[in-house]
């Protein structure tokens, strides 16, 4: 069953089902990509370690760094009372692989585009601060850089939120293309909630065209394969907030696919 959705389904930003729906993007971007660039380059999946900061909720690993000595006799020849060793342990920041796809050129190895798909940690706290610190470290580079951003609530993170996108007024999603041999441009798709995905251009080197990247394509992949039509409550409200006007057309639409009860 595809999704009921025109273009990105909001019920998959759900935290508890977005990590597999991220996941699944990422394989099947490169899947999509690889029979276009192929033989001159390579589409591989990549990843990064980011430390998960406890704010965030996440659960942390405990490792024993002390252990007790022996138990001290209750009082000492003064008549005072010493207190028991306890067990000492620290709490490890959990450290999470986060996958992202690179074009590389395969004679010489280099990396030609990066795309990456943002999760909730990459807009918030300490994990927006790290991802914006590899977003400029990336500027100075030869590589493209590509992001997507299916999360409608989070701080605005790619770089499209240093420009003014009014058209649509009402976009909720973006994807923004940064190609290397021209930093200041930046080529936007602002998505309404309402509209299908983009099918984007992504840059190679500049002596080869673009290629094509089938977002539409690639969601309907994942949706299908993920199963989520069997864990989504599509009669229950959205896990995201939405404005009014889209949270009306949500129900109506979901009215008109016969989900829920006029």
């Amino acid at each position: 069953m595809p999704s009921p959705f025109p273009g990105m389904d909001p019920y998959l930003e759900e935290r508890s089902l977005w990590p597999d729906v991220h996941s699944s993007l990422i394989s099947y971007i490169r899947e999509a990509l690889q029979p276009q660039v192929r033989p001159k380059y390579i589409a591989r999946i990549g990843e990064r370690i980011e430390v998960a900061s406890l704010q965030r909720g996440y659960i942390p690993d405990v490792m024993i760094v002390q252990p007790p000595r022996e138990q001290a006799t209750a009082l000492t020849s003064t008549g005072l009372l010493v207190a028991d060793e306890p067990l000492t342990f620290a709490f490890l920041e959990e450290a999470r692989r986060v996958p992202y796809i690179e074009i590389v050129y395969r004679e010489t190895g280099d990396v030609v585009t990066v795309i990456e798909v943002l999760s909730p940690a990459n807009k918030s706290g300490e994990g927006r601060e790290q991802y914006l610190q590899k977003q400029a470290d990336l500027l100075t580079t030869h590589a493209n850089l590509v992001e997507i951003d299916l999360l409608g609530e989070g701080r605005a993170t790619t770089l499209a939120r240093t420009t003014t996108l009014v058209d649509p007024p009402d976009w909720r999603y973006v994807v923004s293309v940064s190609r290397a041999r021209n930093r200041s441009r930046l080529e936007v798709y602002a998505i309404r909630l309402q509209d299908r995905l983009p099918r984007c251009r992504i840059p190679l080197r500049p002596a080869d065209p673009d290629v094509v990247l089938d977002l539409p394509a690639v969601f309907t992949r994942c949706y299908a394969v993920g199963g989520y039509d069997l864990l989504v409550d599509y009669n229950a409200e959205p896990p995201v907030t939405l404005p009014p006007a889209a949270l009306a057309w949500l129900h109506t639409h979901l009215q008109s696919q016969g989900i829920r009860p006029a």
